[in-house]
């Protein structure tokens, strides 16, 4: 770690600051979008289309996105990401002001957005590592920083996003998320120089489709190589299908029929992340005390389905409400568990194509999430698709009860990687997503040359 005359902490406050300001206009088109369609359309079938539209890309990006972030630079990657999201988020109320706003107009933009939007973030994320190296200060505390921020971010984008929705409607605040965009965007351009990490990696060899897929495949054989990591996968696979279903067809949809409208969405999401965001900083102060299997085991099942059966069972705010903020607090201890052993557990010259591996992974139920939750409400009703969705759930976080490869989590994170020491000291922080100590070391194929989430 460097002496502390060489820390810089501009380029991690700069990544943090841009991440949370992102997230907070993630948030307002998680819920504004999904209400504009519902607005507009009146149809749960087109708002689950639009989900798939919208996700689709995101999978796509993540799949063959690795190598070229290195290529390209992490900075590029993440300030052009930025760039495009919001010049594709600005059009759609434009466009519909200008009533020129066709519904495959809607669909092409949203795919846009979410094509560019997985490599910014894997961009961002992946940098963590080196500026917290930069900054002299420990990746554990880098990373619990990236997960209280977001949280934070997430939870006052979701309340501002329902409070404006129901003030200036759902057009103004799409607006409002491309300014975020733009300034995330700024942020990167002008706060992370000088961080070799940021900036385009320079290839041995020359540029080819060749070159490219033996990248790539090194991404996949990593992944493939560690159980516990392809549990994760598998698992967060199930889970964010059915949250982008939730996120996107079926808490709108509940609202609108038998809640407050938009002003309780946004009320909702927000006690979900300030749950998250509780329980990010009681993992970081007490979390090491307890065994990481153990804790993960009882919160991932905590953190999901329960909202489902609450929702379908009831049809008032309140149990609702307690529900979320207690399953956000559940939430929110997983993803330092899972953070710290990727971090741990991937080489920095892996570290991009493996993110982008474990994010098409973990995303790669979501397209079809969101388009069944949409079919579902329309010949099951409401709560038919509730169930369902939250039954599947259910049955995919009970996965660390079942399978023998959990039982390595505590283990995980504490032998491989170029931050293994730091990363494997218990995470302050935390957010939603896999893993926890982390499997075997990297196989031989995977330390060769170049370049994980959840």
């Amino acid at each position: 770690m460097s002496g502390r005359g060489d820390r810089n902490r501009i380029p991690l406050i700069a990544v943090l600051s841009a991440n949370s300001i992102s997230t907070a206009g993630t948030s307002l088109t998680l819920i504004g979008v999904p209400w504009f369609v519902l607005e507009t359309t009146g149809s749960a079938g087109r708002a689950g289309v639009v989900a798939f539209c919208a996700t689709l890309p995101i999978v796509v990006s993540a799949l063959i996105g690795g190598p070229v972030i290195d290529r390209i630079g992490r900075r590029r990657v993440s300030v052009a990401s930025d760039l495009v999201c919001g010049v594709s988020v600005a059009a759609i109320p434009l466009l519909h002001y200008a009533d020129a706003l066709a519904f495959w107009m809607l669909c092409a933009l949203m795919a846009v957005g979410g094509l560019l939007h997985t490599p910014g973030n894997t961009a961002r994320y992946v940098l963590v590592p080196d500026l917290a190296e930069h900054a002299g200060t420990t990746l554990a505390r880098a990373a619990s920083l990236f997960d209280a921020v977001s949280r934070g971010a997430r939870m006052v984008g979701a309340a501002l996003a329902g409070v404006l929705i129901a003030l200036v409607g759902a057009e103004t605040v799409l607006l409002l998320d491309a300014a975020t965009f733009l300034t995330s965007g700024l942020l990167i351009a002008a706060g992370v120089r000088g961080v070799r990490a940021a900036e385009p990696r320079k290839a041995a060899t020359p540029v080819s489709l060749r070159v490219y897929r033996a990248e790539l495949r090194e991404g996949y054989t990593y992944l493939l190589s560690n159980r516990l990591l392809l549990a994760v996968v598998v698992m967060v696979l199930f889970m964010n299908g059915t949250d982008q279903g939730w996120n996107a067809v079926l808490l709108p949809v509940h609202a609108s029929a038998e809640l407050g409208g938009a002003r309780d969405i946004g009320l909702l999401t927000a006690l979900f992340g300030a749950g998250g965001l509780t329980g990010a900083l009681l993992y970081g102060a007490f979390g090491h005390r307890f065994s990481r299997r153990a804790v993960f085991t009882v919160c991932v099942v905590l953190c999901g389905a329960p909202r489902y059966a609450v929702a379908a069972l009831t049809g008032t705010t309140l149990p609702l409400a307690v529900t979320m903020a207690l399953s956000g607090i559940a939430g929110g201890v997983l993803n330092p568990i899972l953070t710290t052993v990727i971090y741990g557990s991937v080489p920095d010259e892996l570290r991009s194509r493996v993110s982008g591996v474990l994010t098409a992974g973990g995303e790669l139920a979501m397209p079809v999430g969101g388009l069944a939750a949409g079919l579902l409400v329309e010949s099951a009703g409401a709560r038919g698709a509730l169930l369902a969705m939250g039954t599947v759930y259910l049955l995919a976080t009970l996965s660390p009860l079942v399978f023998p490869v959990w039982r390595t989590m505590d283990a995980a994170g504490s032998g491989s990687g170029g931050t293994a020491t730091e990363a494997s000291v218990p995470s302050p922080s935390a957010e939603v997503s896999s893993s926890g100590p982390c499997a075997p070391a990297p196989a031989p194929e995977a330390r060769t040359p170049r370049s994980s989430e959840s």
